[in-house]
């Protein structure tokens, strides 16, 4: 599957894009913390102030929801396929994950979710995935679908055009970029937050986070 063109200014957005990808990380950060520090924080409040339920698509084509994972870590990261590099970053950083992880690998569901429904459907997204480690599912849905996931997880995410960078306008409908948040979301296996990671955090350092979070996950 080929991919279509993707601006020769992308470069430019990305370094414009950093300061906003930056607040909105360690605004999400902070939010945990403070949440972490109140005394009466449960896994449902915390679940209340970051994550909640969602159906989707995934890349093969099945209609799934948060239900479907149930009893996984999960390390959800929002982006698209179209993304010239936050994205394969932030995916391959992951991968490192799992491969961190060693045999813990087997509690834990990675998760990309797309921002961009109007073109990542299934296909763009088994194409996406499967560059990357092999237990990665891709989860797309209707626009209405994708803005309230986003919502729960306070994401944010634009469609920016060639226009707006200062190029030349296009006549193309898929010519153009998403500008979006770009951290890693670490989901307890009742879907509770627990923590976030940004999408360049050094593998080891999270795999570390999330083998904390297993072994201090309470006994059946």
């Amino acid at each position: 599957m080929q991919r279509k063109h993707v601006y020769a200014v992308a470069a430019v957005l990305l370094a414009a894009l950093t300061a906003a990808s930056a607040w909105e990380f360690y605004a999400a950060r902070e939010a945990a913390r403070k949440a972490s520090e109140r005394q009466s924080t449960t896994a449902s409040a915390r679940r209340d102030t970051i994550g909640g339920s969602f159906t989707l698509t995934d890349h093969t084509g099945r209609r799934v929801s948060d239900a479907d994972f149930r009893g996984k870590f999960l390390l959800i990261f929002f982006g698209y396929t179209y993304c010239p590099d936050v994205c394969p970053t932030a995916m391959a950083n992951v991968s490192l994950v799992m491969e961190e992880l060693g045999s813990d690998a087997a509690e834990v569901q990675p998760l990309f979710i797309s921002v961009d429904p109007e073109r990542d459907d299934p296909a763009e997204l088994a194409d996406f995935v499967g560059q990357f480690d092999p237990r990665i599912v891709g989860l797309t849905g209707t626009p209405e679908e994708i803005a309230e996931v986003a919502r729960k997880f306070r994401v944010y995410y634009r469609k920016v055009t060639a226009e707006e960078l200062g190029g030349e306008a296009s006549d193309g409908a898929d010519d153009y970029l998403m500008d979006h948040s770009a951290y890693v979301y670490l989901m307890g296996p009742d879907g509770g937050f627990i923590e976030v990671f940004s999408h360049t955090e050094d593998p080891a350092e999270v795999a570390r986070a999330v083998r904390e979070a297993i072994r201090s996950r309470p006994s059946a």
